[in-house]
Parts: C-alpha cells; sequence; structure tokens
C-alpha cells in the first residue's frame, strides 16, 4: 500500500508564517491553513505555562494528561506547517515527565493517572519517533524506546481476572474511580501503539498484542457490528452490559491504529476496519437538518454536558482520522466532506474574546457561542491544521527513525541503541496492584455513567 501526498509541500509555502484571524480561513489555500493555524497554535499554548527550560503542570482544571495531548496537538502544528517556534518546549515538556522508569509511570501524579493518560502521552511520544523530532537530552532515552517502556507498562496491567481480558481505566487503589471499569479509550490507546510500534519496529510482537486487543474489544461488544465504540463496561458483571455512551475521540484512536495494520500488514481486514469506524463516526456529524457535516460531541454538546475534559475530543477525532488517511487512501473523500465543512465551522467559531480570534465549542451556531477554554482552541486546531495532512511528510519507520539531538536538525548515524523498542518478544499479563497508594489528591475522573 502506498501513501497519498499531494504533490505540494505545505512546509515550504512560505518561510515565515503570518498569523491570520481565523475567520478568515480558506481551505483551499495552504498558506491560509497555515497562518490561521498559526493564530489558534497561539491561542492554544497561552494555557501552558511551561517554557523551553522547564515543564510546567496545565493550570486547573486540566488535568496533567491534556497536557500529553497538548503537546501531541504542537506536535502535529510543527509538521504541519513547518513553524518551528514551539519545538523546544514541546520537547522539554515531554522529557520532563518521562518518569524514573522512563515510561511516564510518573510519581508525582499517580493519584490522577489512569492507562487512558498514559495512552495520550504515548501518542505524543510516538509522534516525535516517527517524525525524527530532536531529542536533546542523550541521559533519557529515545523518543522510539519511551513509547515502548509506554507499551510495557500498559501490557503489564492486561487483567484478566474478569471480562477475559483488557485494561480497566485507572491503574491504582488510591484513585478508585473507574478501578473496576474497562473502558475503551485504555483499551484504544493499547491497540493504537501497539500498531504503530509494529509498523515502526517491525516486531511483530506488536501486532499480536494489537490483534488481541481489538479481538478483546469488538468481542466484548464496545465496537459493534455497526463500528460504533462505546465507552466501556464494568469488570463486575464480567463486561456483560456495554455503556453505550460514546465519544469521537473513542472511534478516531481506534481507526488510525487500523489503518496503520493496514498499511503495516497489506491485510484488506483493516481497510475494511478503518474503513467501518469512519463510516460508524458519521454520527458525530450533522446535528441539524441546517448544519450538515458539522462535526459535534453528540453525547453531551447539544444539552451542555460536556465536562471540560469532553471539549477536547473532537481535536483528537480530528488528529488521528486526518492522519488515518496517509495509510488508507479511500477514506480520503469521506474524510474531505465531513472535515473540510468542519474545519470551516471551527474557523467561523473562533471569533470571540477581546482580539476577535477566541474559538468556540458549538460549531454549528455559525459563530461564536461562548465557551473558552484550552479544548476549544485545540479542537479547532486540529480540525484546521490537519487540512495539510496530504502535504506533509508520512511517518517513518524502521532505519528511517533517527536519534535527532539538535534542533538545528543534526541527526545521529544510527537508530536507537536501546534494545526496548526492538527486541521485546512479550508481555506480562499481571492484573494491576490493589496495593499502590499515593499521596496525592483523589480526583474524581472525567466520563459520568
Amino acid at each position: 500500500m502506498k501513501f497519498f501526498k499531494s504533490i505540494n509541500n505545505a512546509a515550504a509555502v512560505a518561510a515565515v508564517i503570518t498569523a491570520a484571524p481565523p475567520k478568515e480561513l480558506n481551505i483551499n489555500q495552504p498558506s491560509s491553513i497555515q497562518s490561521v493555524a498559526k493564530t489558534i497554535a497561539a491561542g492554544a499554548m497561552s494555557y501552558y505555562p511551561g517554557t523551553t527550560k522547564s515543564f510546567a503542570d496545565l493550570p486547573k482544571p486540566y488535568y496533567w494528561w491534556e497536557c500529553g495531548a497538548l503537546m501531541g496537538a504542537m506536535l502535529d502544528y510543527s509538521h504541519y506547517t513547518g513553524d518551528k517556534s514551539y519545538d523546544e518546549t514541546i520537547a522539554t515538556a515531554l522529557l520532563a515527565q518521562v518518569g524514573p522508569e522512563f515510561n511516564y509511570m510518573l510519581p508525582a501524579h499517580f493519584g490522577d493517572e489512569g492507562n487512558d493518560d498514559l495512552g495520550f502521552w504515548g501518542f505524543a511520544v510516538m509522534s516525535a519517533a516517527e517524525r525524527n523530532f530532536p531529542q536533546p537530552d542523550p541521559s533519557i532515552p529515545p523518543w522510539l524506546d519511551l513509547g515502548a517502556n509506554i507499551w510495557n507498562s500498559l501490557a503489564s496491567r492486561w487483567n484478566t481476572t474478569a471480562c477475559s481480558g483488557g485494561l480497566l481505566w485507572q491503574i491504582f487503589a488510591s484513585n478508585p474511580n473507574g478501578l473496576d471499569y474497562k473502558n475503551t479509550v485504555s483499551n484504544g490507546g493499547f491497540f493504537q501503539l501497539s500498531a504503530r510500534l509494529a509498523r515502526a519496529t517491525g516486531n511483530d510482537t506488536y501486532l499480536e498484542w494489537a490483534n488481541k486487543v481489538w479481538d478483546w474489544t469488538q468481542g466484548v461488544g464496545m465496537i459493534d457490528d455497526s463500528y460504533h465504540v462505546f465507552d466501556g463496561a464494568s469488570s463486575s458483571d464480567n463486561c456483560t452490559k456495554i455503556n453505550p455512551v460514546s465519544f469521537s475521540y473513542s472511534a478516531s484512536i481506534f481507526m488510525y491504529g487500523a489503518a496503520v495494520l493496514a498499511n503495516y500488514t497489506n491485510d484488506t481486514k483493516w481497510v475494511d476496519r478503518t474503513t467501518g469506524l469512519l463510516e460508524g463516526s458519521k454520527w458525530f456529524f450533522s446535528p441539524f437538518e441546517n448544519a450538515t457535516n458539522i462535526m459535534f460531541e453528540h453525547a453531551c454538546e447539544q444539552v451542555d454536558k460536556c465536562n471540560t475534559d469532553m471539549r477536547s475530543f473532537k481535536g483528537y477525532f480530528s488528529r488521528f482520522v486526518y492522519a488515518s488517511t496517509l495509510y488508507v487512501p479511500s477514506i480520503l473523500p469521506t474524510v474531505n466532506e465531513l472535515l473540510h465543512t468542519s474545519a470551516a465551522a471551527a474557523a467561523q467559531s473562533c471569533t470571540g474574546g477581546a482580539n476577535g480570534t477566541t474559538c468556540g465549542h458549538k460549531w454549528y451556531v455559525g459563530g461564536f457561542d461562548g465557551s473558552v477554554g484550552l479544548g476549544e482552541e485545540m479542537c479547532a486546531l486540529e480540525t484546521i491544521q490537519g487540512l495539510l495532512v496530504a502535504e506533509s511528510t508520512p511517518p517513518l519507520k524502521g532505519d528511517e527513525i533517527k536519534v535527532v539531538r539538535a534542533f538545528s536538525g543534526a541527526a545521529s548515524s544510527s537508530a536507537p541503541t536501546s534494545t526496548s523498542s526492538t527486541t521485546s518478544t512479550a508481555a506480562a499479563t499481571a492484573a494491576p496492584s490493589s496495593t499502590q497508594s499515593s499521596s496525592a489528591v483523589k480526583r474524581s475522573r472525567r466520563r459520568s455513567r
């Protein structure tokens, strides 16, 4: 399977990007997309108090996981637009959170870290590896090894005590809300990381696990015959009652993993699954007859029940659906039909605030709806900058992946030397420990069930 790629390179359209008001977006003009993305990226990064030299947690009410999500969005911004002005800040943030075992199990966040949170840092780390993004600290393993370490951490918690497998939402007994719940985002994150590591390393242990996670998720009914992806199920009743709530990002996390496997395996079943997940995701579009093909979070948006986390979900949907087109180009017409309309609507929502560029939440109202936050900025950013995906360099793999130590772009002469990402042949299947504790304050996690 070959990559789809246009003949133009968006990063080369302009050496210097000038910021432009989002309302001026021309979705057919790369320079306009870059300029609007620059404005929204600045809005998103205004929520991040860290610098090129030091990491800082996002302010309340944003949790630690969303900082990893923000860095993933900004990695895309750098890659798609060619604007490298945030690169050192991104690297500093990613490297500061590796933890004592270089697997993003950070003691300071044990009280609020779940398996799904770990996945979002893993997505960012894998994007860094697949793009030869600079990793300037030789005392910390390369990006690819960090991704493998996150994967090993997740694999060690595959839980067979109920439901015949699956990852629980939570990790630590100090945060019991969700400790008996197996959710699709945790398992989808594990699936996607397995797929990306399989392609990046050629190690089919990761492929075996990707198949295992997919089969388990579909087998318990969290992915139905119409490729709708539901939120999860409780292990207390052996996952016999599926929570019917569905969020956009859950579907796209699985979709991108399936698309990666379509490319890696050349097996048409993964093309079919990618296509199926896209078709199943159409219920996140067209909330009204006069809002055809505009994205909305149907579980909460129309009834004003989206919490802080949920207001960022559409952004991850756009990120992974756009990226899927690189591996399964046959979905491109449908993606264009849905996300081009949504991108234009998102841009029109970014007309709030004193400067007239603050982004809103409900894109179907035809303007700014008064809702502000990091999630609103990231959703608009990822839906708009993703318009450049076809003109970007596809993810690297194998010997193409190098260790870049300097932001000048000088690369090392070899691939990562640590063995964790390339020679792992097995993963543990232990259940989560119930004895781990933390002095961190417990929190009530995201989704209401």
